[in-house]
């Protein structure tokens, strides 16, 4: 106990000297006892080791690419959080939207292209939300006006939205004072609407209903299940990752498996709404796995508190990027380091413990990061001085505006037992666009290879590691020959990096990113490197 004591003083400590380092990021969108001191041996680096890993992606941390079928059933199940939405006006032929994008009232007089029309769901239950707009505040009522004022919703700001029984596009909405919004001019818009209706086209009542996009996440899934979502995630950790897939990644040449987990994790068997217990039990599982067939692991923080990206896979709600705003944010996010360091930093199989997957460029400025990451390794430090810490680069969106991969490199490099990590895929920017199947081979054989080549002359001390990669390519017809010849072309690129890579991920709905289906389909041979 006096351990546990002295070690939360040191944290706080570290807490108040970070805070008074810790920019706010300007922004858009008994768990010590797992193994015994007196057993523990510290981890020796092995300089000759390289990791030819699998991520278990979909397993701890959702990101949508668990089966579909986790989402099948949901009730209402395409008015899940984060869902973004627009609703029509029949009678003014206009969007609802709020002014000025929100602090202020609400009209129905914006066309599809304002930027002020889209509205974002938090689901309550199936029916119930509460409807957030563009600068985050959430719809709301003042006497009977609708407004967009309201930065912590209650109660009071839950809407009921009733779907049309001859067409579900067509939608009404109920009020927490019992009435229904009705648009009875461009500019006027009221929560006094009566509760019968004819679902006509003069009923002011009456919205058109455009869903324009969705994320599928934890938080989604969870949330959507409600009661349900104890049994369905229970049966998912039960069965996605078994111990036999550790026994084919160790029998097939797979070294290491890197494993993302979520900061909701810590608090097992109690984790805070909307999660349910089970991801513990499941990490512990992993880590004896991995013992017993000889697999390294590598710890991947890959939500961390509040979303460090925006997208599903950090497990926002709504889109929304909170993570380094505030030093809480930060605060919370070293404790959850903490937790992860102290039960398992002396397993002997933990290989290396990344501190955090893609936060994003710009909204995450690389101040912040480095500045958590200098934090963060110190906490790690605390419990192991050799296990190989990781560092992840910023994340961008686009190809025109994107943060150099070097610029953590002078940061990493002053570090002992250090990693940089690159996620590198043949997706996702209009580089990729219009490429045949030779021009994305091609590509990672030059380009990636004079990228490659960079890294390594700028990271003497620090590794480098290819975090994810995949096979995913949108070439036109690709032969088999084509998709052997991409997999081996990106391996032996890869394995330059000196401490290694990990696919994207080991098990997958779609087959270029199930490393499980392409070895056992022949694209990919580990065995014969």
């Amino acid at each position: 106990m006096a351990n546990h004591i002295s070690l939360r003083i040191w944290l706080f400590n570290l807490f108040l000297i970070g805070a008074a380092l810790l920019p706010i990021s300007h922004s858009s969108p008994s768990h010590y006892g797992f193994q015994s001191k007196a057993k523990a041996k510290p981890l020796t680096t092995q300089s000759d080791f390289k990791v030819r890993g699998a991520n278990l992606g979909g397993w701890l941390v959702i990101e949508g690419w668990i089966h579909p079928s986790n989402f099948d059933g949901i009730p209402n199940g395409d008015f899940l959080d984060g869902t973004t939405l627009q609703l029509k006006s029949v009678t003014t032929k206009k969007y609802l939207c709020a002014d000025a994008g929100g602090g202020d009232y609400v009209a129905a007089s914006c066309d599809d292209k304002c930027g002020w029309e889209k509205f974002r769901l938090w689901r309550i239950n199936e029916n119930t939300f509460q409807i957030r707009v563009p600068k985050d505040q959430f719809l709301g009522i003042d006497g009977t006006q609708v407004v967009a004022v309201v930065v912590d919703p209650t109660d009071e700001e839950n809407f009921e939205i009733i779907r049309g029984s001859k067409d579900p596009n067509r939608v009404r909405i109920k009020a927490s004072n019992g009435y229904y919004l009705q648009a009875k001019s461009e500019k006027e818009v009221m929560a006094d609407g009566p509760k019968d209706s004819d679902w006509g086209d003069n009923d002011p009542t009456v919205f058109e209903l455009t869903i324009l996009s969705q994320i599928n996440g934890d938080w989604q899934l969870q949330n959507g299940w409600g009661p349900k979502a104890a049994q369905v995630m229970q049966n998912h950790y039960d069965t996605f990752i078994v111990e036999d897939d550790f026994k084919f990644m160790s029998e097939n040449g797979i070294n290491a498996v890197r494993i993302p987990v979520g900061w909701w994790t810590i608090y097992d068997p109690n984790p805070p709404f909307p999660f349910v217990s089970g991801t513990l039990k499941a990490l512990d599982n992993a880590f004896s796995w991995a013992k017993k067939y000889g697999l390294k692991v590598i710890l991947d923080l890959h939500s961390a508190p509040g979303s460090q990206n925006g997208v599903a896979h950090s497990t926002t709600r709504d889109g929304s990027l909170e993570w380094g705003k505030t030093n809480e944010t930060i605060q919370q996010t070293l404790e959850v380091i903490d937790f992860y360091a102290a039960r398992y930093a002396k397993h002997e199989n933990l290989y290396g413990f990344e501190l955090l997957n893609e936060p994003l460029y710009p909204y995450v400025s690389l101040k912040t990061v480095e500045e958590y990451y200098r934090l963060a390794y110190k906490v790690v430090r605390h419990y192991n001085p050799t296990v190989y810490v990781i560092f992840a680069t910023r994340l961008s969106f686009t190809r025109d505006d994107v943060p150099s991969y070097l610029e953590l490199s002078p940061l990493v490099n002053s570090f002992e037992n250090s990693v940089l990590v690159i996620n590198w895929y043949s997706l996702f920017y209009d580089t990729f666009t219009n490429f045949t199947a030779k021009d994305h081979i091609e590509y990672v054989k030059v380009e990636r290879n004079r990228q490659m080549t960079k890294l390594l002359e700028n990271n003497q001390q620090a590794r480098i590691y290819i975090g994810e990669w995949s096979c995913g390519w949108d070439a036109e017809n690709p032969t088999e020959e084509d998709l052997k010849e991409f997999a081996k072309a990106k391996m032996e690129v890869y394995d330059r990096a000196t401490f290694g890579w990990t696919f994207w991920t080991f098990k997958n709905v779609q087959n270029n990113w199930s490393m499980k289906w392409l070895i056992e389909n022949g694209y990919i041979d580990l065995l014969h490197r």
